[in-house]
Protein backbone atom coordinates (compact mmCIF):
# COMPACT_ATOMS: atom_id res chain seq x y z
CA UNK A 1 0.00 0.00 0.00
CA UNK A 2 1.47 3.28 -1.06
CA UNK A 3 1.76 5.82 1.75
CA UNK A 4 0.55 9.32 1.19
CA UNK A 5 3.27 11.93 1.37
CA UNK A 6 3.35 13.61 4.76
CA UNK A 7 1.59 16.93 5.04
CA UNK A 8 4.02 19.85 4.98
CA UNK A 9 4.84 21.26 8.38
CA UNK A 10 3.40 24.70 8.84
CA UNK A 11 6.04 27.40 8.46
CA UNK A 12 6.89 28.73 11.89
CA UNK A 13 6.56 32.20 10.46
CA UNK A 14 3.18 31.60 8.91
CA UNK A 15 -0.02 31.68 10.95
CA UNK A 16 -2.04 28.47 11.26
CA UNK A 17 -5.32 30.23 10.51
CA UNK A 18 -6.80 33.69 9.86
CA UNK A 19 -7.40 34.44 13.54
CA UNK A 20 -3.75 33.87 14.38
CA UNK A 21 -2.68 35.95 11.37
CA UNK A 22 -4.62 39.03 12.49
CA UNK A 23 -3.53 38.54 16.09
CA UNK A 24 0.08 38.52 14.98
CA UNK A 25 -0.44 41.61 12.81
CA UNK A 26 -1.88 43.44 15.79
CA UNK A 27 1.03 42.56 18.05
CA UNK A 28 3.63 43.42 15.41
CA UNK A 29 2.42 47.03 15.01
CA UNK A 30 5.25 49.33 15.92
CA UNK A 31 4.85 51.81 18.72
CA UNK A 32 5.56 55.45 17.81
CA UNK A 33 9.01 56.72 18.67
CA UNK A 34 9.49 59.47 21.24
CA UNK A 35 10.12 61.95 18.43
CA UNK A 36 6.93 61.00 16.62
CA UNK A 37 4.91 61.23 19.82
CA UNK A 38 6.36 64.65 20.61
CA UNK A 39 5.64 65.90 17.08
CA UNK A 40 2.06 64.64 17.27
CA UNK A 41 1.66 66.41 20.62
CA UNK A 42 3.02 69.67 19.17
CA UNK A 43 0.65 69.48 16.19
CA UNK A 44 -2.29 68.79 18.51
CA UNK A 45 -1.33 71.70 20.75
CA UNK A 46 -0.97 74.04 17.77
CA UNK A 47 -4.32 72.98 16.36
CA UNK A 48 -6.00 73.57 19.72
CA UNK A 49 -4.50 77.06 20.02
CA UNK A 50 -5.53 77.98 16.48
CA UNK A 51 -9.06 76.70 17.09
CA UNK A 52 -9.34 78.68 20.32
CA UNK A 53 -8.11 81.84 18.59
CA UNK A 54 -10.44 81.32 15.63
CA UNK A 55 -13.53 80.65 17.73
CA UNK A 56 -12.96 82.90 20.75
CA UNK A 57 -10.59 85.62 19.59
CA UNK A 58 -7.40 86.96 21.16
CA UNK A 59 -9.02 87.49 24.57
CA UNK A 60 -9.02 83.71 25.06
CA UNK A 61 -5.22 83.52 24.79
CA UNK A 62 -2.46 84.54 27.17
CA UNK A 63 0.38 86.71 25.86
CA UNK A 64 2.75 83.74 25.61
CA UNK A 65 0.13 81.86 23.57
CA UNK A 66 -0.19 84.76 21.11
CA UNK A 67 3.58 84.68 20.77
CA UNK A 68 3.46 80.90 20.32
CA UNK A 69 1.02 81.27 17.42
CA UNK A 70 3.45 83.62 15.71
CA UNK A 71 6.45 81.41 16.41
CA UNK A 72 4.61 78.40 14.93
CA UNK A 73 5.15 79.96 11.50
CA UNK A 74 8.77 80.87 12.17
CA UNK A 75 9.87 77.61 13.85
CA UNK A 76 7.80 74.80 12.26
CA UNK A 77 9.12 71.66 13.99
CA UNK A 78 9.85 72.70 17.56
CA UNK A 79 7.90 73.19 20.75
CA UNK A 80 7.69 76.98 20.80
CA UNK A 81 6.05 77.39 24.22
CA UNK A 82 9.39 77.48 26.10
CA UNK A 83 10.77 79.99 23.61
CA UNK A 84 7.70 82.24 23.92
CA UNK A 85 7.89 82.14 27.71
CA UNK A 86 11.64 82.81 27.67
CA UNK A 87 11.14 85.88 25.44
CA UNK A 88 8.48 87.29 27.76
CA UNK A 89 10.60 86.54 30.83
CA UNK A 90 13.51 88.43 29.26
CA UNK A 91 11.65 91.44 27.84
CA UNK A 92 8.60 91.67 30.10
CA UNK A 93 5.75 92.21 27.64
CA UNK A 94 4.78 91.56 24.03
CA UNK A 95 5.67 95.18 23.28
CA UNK A 96 9.04 94.58 24.91
CA UNK A 97 9.65 91.49 22.78
CA UNK A 98 8.84 93.19 19.50
CA UNK A 99 10.63 96.38 20.50
CA UNK A 100 13.83 94.61 21.56
CA UNK A 101 16.93 94.99 19.37
CA UNK A 102 17.73 92.06 17.13
CA UNK A 103 21.00 91.16 18.90
CA UNK A 104 19.23 90.92 22.26
CA UNK A 105 16.48 88.72 20.80
CA UNK A 106 19.15 86.34 19.56
CA UNK A 107 20.47 85.92 23.10
CA UNK A 108 17.31 83.97 23.95
CA UNK A 109 17.76 80.22 23.48
CA UNK A 110 15.95 79.01 20.37
CA UNK A 111 15.94 82.41 18.63
CA UNK A 112 18.33 82.61 15.71
CA UNK A 113 19.00 85.41 13.26
CA UNK A 114 16.09 84.50 10.96
CA UNK A 115 13.52 84.38 13.77
CA UNK A 116 14.84 87.64 15.26
CA UNK A 117 14.60 89.36 11.87
CA UNK A 118 11.04 88.10 11.39
CA UNK A 119 10.01 89.41 14.81
CA UNK A 120 11.46 92.82 13.90
CA UNK A 121 9.61 92.70 10.58
CA UNK A 122 6.33 92.15 12.45
CA UNK A 123 7.19 95.08 14.75
CA UNK A 124 7.90 97.29 11.74
CA UNK A 125 4.58 96.35 10.15
CA UNK A 126 2.77 97.28 13.38
CA UNK A 127 4.56 100.65 13.50
CA UNK A 128 3.71 101.37 9.85
CA UNK A 129 0.07 100.52 10.57
CA UNK A 130 -0.03 102.99 13.48
CA UNK A 131 1.75 105.64 11.42
CA UNK A 132 -0.75 105.22 8.59
CA UNK A 133 -3.46 106.28 11.03
CA UNK A 134 -1.85 109.75 11.11
CA UNK A 135 -1.75 110.29 7.37
CA UNK A 136 -4.07 112.95 5.98
CA UNK A 137 -5.54 113.67 9.40
CA UNK A 138 -5.29 116.63 11.72
CA UNK A 139 -2.74 115.27 14.14
CA UNK A 140 -3.92 117.33 17.10
CA UNK A 141 -7.37 115.76 16.83
CA UNK A 142 -5.81 112.28 16.72
CA UNK A 143 -3.58 112.71 19.74
CA UNK A 144 -3.99 109.20 21.09
CA UNK A 145 -2.87 107.84 17.70
CA UNK A 146 0.24 110.06 17.88
CA UNK A 147 1.11 108.74 21.33
CA UNK A 148 0.47 105.12 20.33
CA UNK A 149 2.70 105.44 17.29
CA UNK A 150 5.54 107.16 19.16
CA UNK A 151 5.37 104.61 21.94
CA UNK A 152 5.53 101.69 19.49
CA UNK A 153 8.42 103.28 17.61
CA UNK A 154 10.56 104.45 20.52
CA UNK A 155 9.63 103.10 23.94
CA UNK A 156 11.94 100.10 23.83
CA UNK A 157 14.93 101.67 22.11
CA UNK A 158 18.12 101.13 24.11
CA UNK A 159 19.52 104.53 23.10
CA UNK A 160 17.97 107.96 23.08
CA UNK A 161 16.63 109.23 19.79
CA UNK A 162 15.15 112.60 18.95
CA UNK A 163 12.23 112.49 16.52
CA UNK A 164 10.27 115.33 14.93
CA UNK A 165 6.79 115.23 13.43
CA UNK A 166 6.57 118.02 10.84
CA UNK A 167 3.06 119.40 10.26
CA UNK A 168 1.52 121.66 7.63
CA UNK A 169 -0.84 124.57 8.22
CA UNK A 170 -3.75 122.14 8.66
CA UNK A 171 -1.70 120.26 11.29
CA UNK A 172 -1.54 117.25 8.97
CA UNK A 173 1.65 115.17 9.02
CA UNK A 174 4.19 116.10 6.34
CA UNK A 175 7.13 114.02 7.59
CA UNK A 176 8.31 111.98 10.53
CA UNK A 177 12.08 111.97 10.95
CA UNK A 178 14.62 110.85 13.51
CA UNK A 179 16.96 113.82 13.69
CA UNK A 180 19.53 112.53 16.14
CA UNK A 181 20.54 109.35 17.95
CA UNK A 182 22.52 109.51 21.15
CA UNK A 183 23.67 107.49 24.11
CA UNK A 184 21.65 105.79 26.81
CA UNK A 185 20.89 109.14 28.48
CA UNK A 186 21.79 111.96 26.10
CA UNK A 187 21.03 113.08 22.55
CA UNK A 188 22.68 116.21 21.09
CA UNK A 189 20.02 118.43 19.47
CA UNK A 190 20.77 121.64 17.56
CA UNK A 191 17.85 124.11 17.33
CA UNK A 192 19.26 125.67 14.14
CA UNK A 193 19.16 122.28 12.36
CA UNK A 194 15.60 121.63 13.54
CA UNK A 195 14.36 124.97 12.21
CA UNK A 196 16.33 124.59 8.97
CA UNK A 197 14.69 121.24 8.28
CA UNK A 198 11.24 122.63 9.07
CA UNK A 199 11.76 125.41 6.51
CA UNK A 200 12.94 122.88 3.89
CA UNK A 201 9.69 120.94 4.35
CA UNK A 202 7.52 124.09 4.49
CA UNK A 203 6.30 122.94 7.90
CA UNK A 204 4.40 125.40 10.06
CA UNK A 205 4.30 123.32 13.22
CA UNK A 206 6.35 120.68 15.02
CA UNK A 207 5.86 117.97 17.59
CA UNK A 208 9.14 117.04 19.26
CA UNK A 209 9.53 113.53 20.61
CA UNK A 210 12.33 111.71 22.37
CA UNK A 211 12.62 108.59 24.48
CA UNK A 212 14.16 107.81 27.85
CA UNK A 213 15.68 104.30 27.74
CA UNK A 214 15.65 104.25 31.55
CA UNK A 215 11.86 103.93 31.28
CA UNK A 216 11.11 107.04 33.35
CA UNK A 217 9.61 109.75 31.11
CA UNK A 218 10.15 112.58 33.61
CA UNK A 219 11.75 115.52 31.75
CA UNK A 220 15.20 116.62 32.80
CA UNK A 221 16.38 120.21 33.11
CA UNK A 222 18.28 119.74 29.84
CA UNK A 223 15.05 118.54 28.13
CA UNK A 224 13.22 121.68 29.27
CA UNK A 225 15.99 124.07 28.23
CA UNK A 226 16.40 122.44 24.81
CA UNK A 227 12.64 122.64 24.14
CA UNK A 228 12.57 126.34 25.00
CA UNK A 229 15.53 127.02 22.69
CA UNK A 230 13.81 125.29 19.75
CA UNK A 231 10.47 127.02 20.40
CA UNK A 232 12.16 130.42 20.66
CA UNK A 233 14.14 129.85 17.44
CA UNK A 234 11.08 128.66 15.51
CA UNK A 235 8.52 131.27 16.63
CA UNK A 236 9.90 134.30 14.66
CA UNK A 237 9.72 132.19 11.48
CA UNK A 238 6.05 131.34 11.97
CA UNK A 239 6.73 127.78 13.16
CA UNK A 240 4.90 126.58 16.26
CA UNK A 241 6.12 123.86 18.61
CA UNK A 242 2.89 122.17 19.68
CA UNK A 243 4.43 119.82 22.21
CA UNK A 244 7.44 117.83 23.29
CA UNK A 245 6.59 114.23 24.18
CA UNK A 246 8.93 112.13 26.28
CA UNK A 247 8.36 108.42 25.84
CA UNK A 248 9.15 105.79 28.48
CA UNK A 249 8.52 102.06 28.55
CA UNK A 250 5.41 102.41 30.68
CA UNK A 251 4.08 105.82 29.77
CA UNK A 252 4.76 109.27 28.40
CA UNK A 253 4.90 112.89 29.48
CA UNK A 254 3.60 115.90 27.58
CA UNK A 255 5.79 118.92 28.34
CA UNK A 256 3.07 121.21 27.01
CA UNK A 257 0.61 119.55 29.37
CA UNK A 258 2.98 120.26 32.26
CA UNK A 259 3.42 123.87 31.03
CA UNK A 260 7.19 123.51 30.89
CA UNK A 261 7.62 125.76 27.85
Amino acid sequence: MTKSPPSPEPDEFEPADERQFFAQQKTRKRAPTLGQAAEAHHHGHRDRLRTRFREQGDAALADYEILELILFRLIPRRDTKPIAKALLARFGTLAGVFGAPQHLLQEVKGVGETVALDLKLIATAAQRMLKSELRNKQVLSSWSAVVDYCHAAMAHETQEQFRILFLDKRNALIADEVQQRGTIDHTPVYPREVVKRALELSATALILVHNHPSGDPTPSRADIEMTKLIADAAKPLGITVHDHLIIGKDGHVSMKGLRLF
